[in-house]
């Protein structure tokens, strides 16, 4: 009885430690990630409209996507004229996409054969609103 009250001060001395300090990013934000892609020259409109539709059916299968939007530039001189956009509860569930045979497979299938540049940018997102009912 006395090493189980031993360990529920020691668990409680943790946890009280814990709470004092900062919690790690990977648990309380929520992630925006955006990719932005250069395509490569042969790509034409219509491609780029299947690539939005392949983004949409195949990246929502994956359970750690909340939320995904895919475009293109209205502006021909732009840079980037493609994006995804996705959103995670974490830096974790990003991680775990990332690894998914879905992911990977589209990254092979589309993405690549597709684009020659990209740059990716994670934002963190107001952890308040859930994103599923908005």
């Amino acid at each position: 009885m006395h090493r189980q009250n031993k360990r529920s001060l020691h668990l409680e001395h943790r946890l009280h430690l814990h709470g004092a300090l900062e919690t790690p990013i990977s648990f309380t934000l929520m992630v925006h990630h955006i990719d932005l892609y250069k395509l490569k020259p042969e790509v034409t409109p219509a491609r780029v409209e299947e690539m939005m539709m392949n983004a949409r059916m195949q990246l929502l299968k994956i359970p750690e996507v909340l939320s995904i939007k895919c475009g293109k530039r209205i502006d021909p001189e732009m840079d980037w004229p493609f994006f995804l956009a996705i959103d995670f509860e974490s830096m974790d569930k990003y991680a775990i996409f990332r690894e998914d045979p879905i992911y990977v497979k589209f990254v092979e299938e589309v993405i690549k054969p597709n684009t020659e540049d990209s740059l990716a940018l994670d934002f963190e997102m107001d952890p308040g609103k859930d994103v599923q009912f908005s």
